[in-house]
């Protein structure tokens, strides 16, 4: 995960957005089968206007299908799909119009250049010459690309072939902008950058919906975020309700060095803590540390006396407050090093 900057928070951290009231998309019970398997499986959730709507969980867990259902790209099994309090599940054309989709691989014309892949764009939405020139010039400069728009998008780094590609997908003012894992694959500065523009477009007053691996992220830029696992959401909430809800345990964080032969993984120590103290929640964090997570008071001796039984030294031990990255272990069972090696391998 490429090292985070400080990118100011999307028109602040609270439940409902400043300035804004209503749900511009909404998801109802949508269910998407193949032959047997429900890829997703009774999906609700609303996005409101002017947030920015994180979309979170590991490969296989519906995420794309769930976006090709919402953006009209996948017909649902069951369900509806609404945009501004009006249904599009069978009509997704008239919605699409309202949309803007930036994939996570782009989708320009490489021997076009910035500013005429961008003025295309703007006719596909009937934008006429005079008023898509302008919007063309205008996006340009607001995401740096001013002085390429002449360039061939082919001759484009990554990091500004994804600033083209969102600047595509706001050129019509869309009512909702999906960006789907925006800044994978790109490098730390052009990554950088794109979460800045990510933050001052909501600021402008664009609704986000957002997908990404990367959990440090979400909780950087997000109003609120889903969970997804198995086709399911299991959650929906802000970050501040999240966090909140978690805060209130005590975490004990162990490091520590293996003197014997005791693997951070099941069967192995964790295991053999979870046994021994019920009681507690017990979370791998690498193979050097470890979590121990109680709603009341942690016995600290008992802990040491038994990790000493299995050969572990102790080498530090400290109460710490929950991140993003344990309440999403603890909401959804998923290791975070899943997710970890799941984005590593570009997989969504």
């Amino acid at each position: 995960m490429p090292e985070l900057d400080a990118v100011p928070p999307p028109m602040g951290r609270r439940t409902d957005v400043e300035g804004t009231a209503g749900e511009v998309l909404r998801a109802d019970t949508l269910v998407k089968r193949f032959e047997a398997v429900a890829a997703v499986d009774g999906v609700s959730f609303s996005v409101r206007r002017g947030e920015i709507f994180g979309f979170l969980g590991p490969n296989g867990a519906g995420k794309t299908t769930t976006i090709n259902l919402l953006t009209g790209l996948a017909r649902p099994t069951a369900g509806s799909v609404f945009l501004e309090g009006e249904e599009y599940t069978h009509r997704p054309k008239t919605a699409q119009a309202m949309m803007g989709i930036v994939p996570d691989e782009s989708n320009l014309y490489e021997e076009l250049s910035g500013f005429e892949n961008l003025t295309f764009c703007a006719a596909l939405y009937g934008l006429g010459k005079r008023q898509r020139e302008k919007k063309a010039g205008e996006l340009l400069e607001q995401f740096g690309l001013a002085q390429t728009g002449k360039r061939l998008f082919k001759a484009y780094s990554k990091g500004m072939k994804r600033k083209l590609t969102i600047a595509a997908g706001i050129i019509h003012e869309p009512k909702i902008l999906f960006l789907d894992e925006p800044t994978t694959g790109i490098d730390v500065a052009s990554a950088r950058q794109i979460r800045i523009l990510i933050g001052d477009l909501n600021r402008r007053g664009t609704t986000i919906f957002l997908t990404t691996h990367y959990i440090e992220e979400a909780e950087r830029l997000c109003h609120r975020i889903a969970f997804i696992v198995n086709g399911k959401i299991i959650r929906v909430s802000s970050l501040d309700e999240l966090m909140q809800a978690h805060q209130q345990e005590t975490i004990l964080q162990v490091s520590m060095e293996m003197e014997m032969e005791m693997e951070m993984e099941d069967p192995g120590l964790p295991a053999a803590l979870r046994v021994q103290f019920p009681e507690y929640s017990i979370l791998n964090r690498d193979e050097r540390s470890l979590q121990v997570v109680s709603k009341g008071h942690i016995e600290l001796l008992p802990l040491l006396r038994f990790l000493s039984t299995q050969g572990v030294k102790v080498t530090e031990a400290k109460l710490v407050r929950p991140t993003l990255e344990e309440v999403f272990v603890r909401v959804t069972g998923i290791e975070i090093e899943r997710m970890k090696q799941e984005r590593e391998g570009g997989k969504k």
